[in-house]
């Protein structure tokens, strides 16, 4: 039997992920289980993963990285490990 939670998520997550349930046909708690389901079913949790890249040779701020949203930062990790080959 399911269980029913609270998740507070930032407006701009809930609407990336409302769009992206509704373009695959599916709804949000499928979306969101299913993420959920690959994140923790993970094997080798404490691998090694380079860096995200933020900044470039010379120190600056690589375009489109903003330190204080850390929304956004975590997001970018995310992305950079679900889209790195295993």
């Amino acid at each position: 039997m399911s269980e029913r939670t609270t998740v507070r998520l930032p407006p701009d997550l809930i609407k990336r992920a409302k769009r992206k349930a509704a373009a695959d046909g599916r709804t949000l708690t499928a979306l969101i289980e299913d993420g959920l389901r690959r994140v923790l079913d993970e094997r080798g949790a404490k691998r090694a993963r380079p860096p995200v890249p933020v900044s470039t040779r010379s120190g600056e701020l690589m375009p489109g990285i903003d330190l204080t949203d850390s929304a956004a930062l975590q997001e970018l990790e995310d992305l950079e490990r679900f889209s790195a080959k295993p």
